[in-house]
């Protein structure tokens, strides 16, 4: 019987490239506690870095470094017909790039230490999918800072923790303590907007169409829709008392809206990506129940920039809260126009103002009544 090789051969030239990675590790010169609690040395000087997993190259691009990437995952290579991150569309180099692994944390170890420059870091979001990072460690010989993206809700300190760890190994300490700054800022200015508002003069709201691990229909939301809370709307998903406001993903019986009829309805436009013939939008032109919503009678269905796209926009969050306070509060947002503040923000955190190929690509129906005839 022939004997199959292929297996050892695989392994011989695995373990010659793991010890050339290991040959050009990059000379250690302190330590930093990532978001697992490990402790990571890394060099005093880190200009070459690849950043594995959901939601991590975007908090690069926020700290102004994404010229230090030398290599992408395969979600950053592709070319959808729908793209709602900013960073990315602020930097289109990143589809150019080689591809290290896969998406949400499939790297490929291999693979990363065929690049070069080899990376000195490679950041890699806390998650129960993808590589191990102590494994991937060991494989590639270089080191793995663990970072947990957070949120703009209740996890926003772990937001802000990481954008802190990212900072100090990179050098962009101060950046990174200006774009926190920079939340907090954008937030007071929203709640001090509505805060005075009483609570009976606070209409309810629902929020459909989210995406989460993919595109949904208009029953998909958030119990705890950060918009709606930095803005002080009643969101109807997340009732006080109930529990559901802690939930970061919640898909609402259908019958539950119509009970609830909601004062204005807000459509997350990610759903556009389930086609024509399905999706949030098409369910509101077509469902009997949904068109007897008196929001979707008189007009009060606005289209909202997607959220969660291979994990959150947090620039996105901020600019769909100005939009739904005009909408809500007109008098408490005068002096605002939500497609100038979204390209501000955009402009700040990714450096370009993204906002008109965002609306472009999603039929240009961000930020304004959705045509549901």
């Amino acid at each position: 019987m022939k004997k199959n090789h292929r297996p050892i051969v695989f392994v011989l030239v695995a373990t010659i490239i793991t010890i050339a990675g290991l040959g050009s590790r990059p000379a250690m010169g302190r330590s930093i506690t990532d978001a697992a609690g490990r402790d990571v040395s890394v060099p005093d000087s880190v200009d070459h870095v690849i950043c594995s997993g959901a939601g991590i190259l975007r908090l690069l691009t926020y700290l102004d470094s994404q010229d230090r990437i030398v290599a992408v995952d395969d979600m950053e290579a592709r070319r959808p017909q729908f793209d709602a991150r900013p960073y990315a569309l602020a930097n289109p180099r990143f589809k150019t790039l080689p591809v290290f692994g896969g998406f949400r944390g499939h790297d490929h170890p291999e693979r990363i230490l065929t690049l070069d420059p080899l990376p000195q870091v490679i950041f890699k979001a806390r998650s129960s999918t993808g590589y191990d990072p102590e494994e991937l460690a060991i494989k590639t010989g270089l080191p793995v800072v663990v970072l947990n993206t957070g949120d703009l809700g209740r996890h926003r300190p772990d937001l802000y923790q990481a954008l802190r760890i990212m900072g100090t190994v990179l050098g962009q300490s101060p950046r990174a303590e200006a774009v926190i700054a920079f939340f907090e800022q954008r937030i007071h200015d929203l709640e001090a907007r509505t805060h005075p508002i009483p609570a009976d003069k606070r209409p309810g709201c629902f929020v459909g169409g989210i995406a989460y691990r993919g595109p949904h229909g208009f029953q998909s939301t958030e119990p705890a829709y950060p918009p709606f809370t930095f803005v002080n709307v009643r969101n109807l998903a997340g009732r006080a008392g109930s529990g559901a406001e802690t939930l970061a993903h919640s898909s609402v019986a259908k019958e539950q809206i119509v009970v609830w009829n909601p004062d204005r309805l807000f459509l997350d436009l990610s759903t556009l990506q389930m086609g024509g013939q399905a999706g949030g939008w098409h369910e509101l032109k077509t469902d009997p129940a949904y068109r007897g919503l008196s929001a979707v009678q008189e007009g009060r269905v606005y289209g909202l920039l997607p959220y969660n796209w291979y994990s959150c926009n947090f620039g996105s969050i901020l600019a769909n809260a100005y939009y739904i306070g005009k909408c809500v509060y007109p008098e408490a947002f005068a002096d605002t126009d939500p497609v100038a503040e979204a390209d501000r923000i955009y402009t700040y955190l990714v450096g370009q103002p993204v906002f008109d190929t965002m609306n472009k690509a999603f039929g240009e129906m961000v930020f304004r009544p959705v045509p549901l005839r």
